[in-house]
């Protein structure tokens, strides 16, 4: 018993040109879930304000604007690969506030207790379906009275006055659909595990998806990948060359002079290897290759214990 929910497929086809210029001017799904309020919003001002007749018609198009962007803001989410975890929060919640704004506009009109219950009614099917899906049935939607039901009933009020009839109608077709629904996600339940297994896989399925876009719009820095050697090969190390034989000391005459003195750049490599470098002395890029005396060493060591 799906009522007028039945029609959801058809009124989708008839919305999918907008969808797609939506898609195209990148408008965010966010942004129509929030239109969808702000319809409803302005439906219920015109239910409460303005007199019977006249309200009909604004009320009757912007219910119909607060059911195209219900429809649309998911449809587009997924057309353009942007569903994730909030979306889906933000459209349940944005859904639970535009019913209750609409029965809000009854408080003029009717009176509080009874507009209290018909709040407390409409909630009562989401709960129920939420619930069914949070323990691995699929989402019921759907009447006797439903989201669309409960517009239309809107608009016979406005264009009928009989608020108090209409807004009765809506909190007990509200709580009949909510049994129906628990029923109906209680016989979901007790199939065997596999059919219920087979739908929660789908609903994980649909929930990495979602994750990962999310890691991909929060990864778009690029990481540098480092190249690897040519060769595997194990880098052959030089064996230490012989100890140079000691030469002759010089003669006080040829002792070299202050300018002339051998500086560290100018060492040979093999005794520059075996320097002991200070591996704090690194700055730019360029290593400053300095000898350590024994203090130094021994300084160091102990304060790396």
């Amino acid at each position: 018993m799906n009522g007028l929910y039945a029609l959801k497929p058809w009124y989708a086809d008839r919305l999918s040109g907008l969808r797609r210029a939506l898609a195209a001017r990148q408008v965010s799904p966010d942004t129509l879930t929030a239109a969808g309020v702000g319809c409803a919003a302005g439906a219920a001002a015109a239910l409460a304000w303005l007199p019977a007749p006249p309200a009909a018609l604004p009320v009757a198009v912007l219910l119909a604007g607060r059911l195209a962007f219900a429809n649309l803001d998911g449809a587009l989410a997924r057309d353009t690969g942007r569903t994730t975890r909030r979306g889906a929060l933000l459209n349940e919640l944005g859904d639970r506030a535009a019913d209750l704004l609409v029965i809000a506009g009854f408080l003029p009109l009717a009176p509080l207790w009874l507009v209290a219950s018909a709040a407390f009614a409409t909630t009562l099917p989401s709960w129920v379906s939420l619930a069914g899906a949070a323990a691995g049935a699929p989402r019921r939607n759907g009447g006797p009275v439903g989201k669309t039901e409960r517009c239309l009933l809107a608009v016979v009020a406005a264009a009928s006055g009989w608020a108090v009839p209409v807004l009765a109608v809506v909190a007990a077709g509200s709580a009949v659909t909510a049994v129906v629904r628990a029923v109906w996600v209680w016989r979901a339940l007790g199939q065997p595990e596999t059919a219920v297994a087979a739908v929660a896989r789908e609903r994980a399925v649909a929930t990495g998806r979602a994750m990962a876009t999310e890691r991909d719009v929060a990864s778009e820095k690029p990481v540098a990948r480092v190249a690897e050697p040519a060769s595997s090969a194990p880098r052959h190390r030089p064996s230490p060359s012989p100890s140079p034989s000691p030469s002759p000391s010089p003669s006080p005459s040829s002792s070299p002079s202050p300018s002339s003195s051998p500086t560290l750049g100018s060492l040979p490599s093999e005794h520059h290897r075996s320097l002991p470098l200070d591996p704090g002395e690194v700055s730019g890029g360029i290593t400053h290759t300095r000898p350590q005396s024994p203090a130094d060493r021994g300084t160091r060591l102990r304060g790396t214990r």
